[in-house]
């Protein structure tokens, strides 16, 4: 069990069913299913997802240490940088083989993802300017990878959330760049609080979360698309999402606690994930009801 849990920590799976319920809402969407390859797209988002986080941990392990990341099981000495590899290795071709039996698009999307995950982990984390925009990119990705498994459709509502997810993940980026500086200043890691300093970075990021909680309430009051239009459970949801990324955005304006960084980031997960369920529901209105 030990080191089942240790596999989840480093492949963190949380996040891949968080992908792969984005993936699931950009199908939904577009109004038409098709189940086969809709569980084909969940999957290849879990798996290259897992080979991602597997992958960035194997090549981070030096900083993790440094920065003393016991949450992380090869820091701890759990599982070794070999199970690392192993998974990536194994995860990654897999996950692009699927995408292939869903269509030329979500191939092209796939291979795509998997190029750019290697090249971040590889190499362009020490230019973390540009890693935290293809996080954010990645967080953006499933909703629209979703919609393309589907080869047609309504495919706007999916590009607006993507949005709104990109806006989240750059935030939640920045605000670990804060989190990991001293480690990354070691390094020579170049990230937002390098070229700008930590407390005008979780400015930035504060300014982002709260950007992407008024957005996601742009469907509630205008009629962007009929299914999240005046409905009450969207509303509800995304109140309470955009109630814990107001409260991080005031927590971590020009603050540079670790402590507190490292709490809000957690709740930025929680809160993403609710907002996850939000749109979740206008979804499964647009398909059922």
């Amino acid at each position: 069990m030990g080191k089942l849990k240790a596999i989840w920590e480093l492949t963190r799976l949380e996040h891949g069913i968080m992908f792969a319920i984005a993936v699931f809402i950009g199908a939904l969407l577009t109004g038409r299913i098709v189940p086969q390859k809709l569980v084909l797209a969940m999957m290849v988002a879990i798996l290259i997802e897992a080979s991602t986080f597997s992958l960035n941990d194997y090549f981070d392990i030096e900083i993790d240490r440094k920065n003393k990341r016991f949450d992380r099981p090869l820091v701890r000495g759990d599982i070794s940088p070999n199970v690392a590899i192993a998974i990536y290795a194994i995860f990654i071709p897999v996950g692009i083989a699927l995408s292939f039996f869903i269509n030329l698009a979500c191939f092209v999307i796939a291979l795509t993802t998997a190029i750019l995950s290697t090249f971040y982990d590889a190499f362009l984390k020490k230019i973390k300017i540009i890693g935290n925009f293809y996080i954010a990119f990645t967080m953006a990705i499933p909703f629209i990878f979703g919609a393309a498994a589907m080869e047609g459709g309504n495919i706007a509502m999916p590009y607006f959330i993507a949005t709104i997810a990109f806006l989240s993940g750059l935030a939640r980026e920045i605000m670990k760049d804060v989190m990991d500086f001293e480690g990354d200043a070691e390094k020579n890691v170049k990230s937002f609080p390098y070229y700008i300093g930590k407390s005008l970075s979780n400015k930035i990021a504060s300014i982002l979360f709260v950007a992407a909680s008024i957005i996601a309430l742009i469907p509630f009051f205008f009629k962007i698309d009929p299914s999240y239009f005046h409905n009450y459970t969207y509303l509800s949801l995304v109140a309470t999402t955009d109630f814990f990324l107001f409260y991080i955005a005031t927590k971590i304006f020009g603050s540079v606690d670790i402590e507190t960084l490292k709490k809000c980031r957690k709740l930025s997960l929680l809160a993403l994930f609710i907002g996850l369920l939000a749109f979740l529901a206008g979804a499964m209105k647009k398909f059922f009801f």
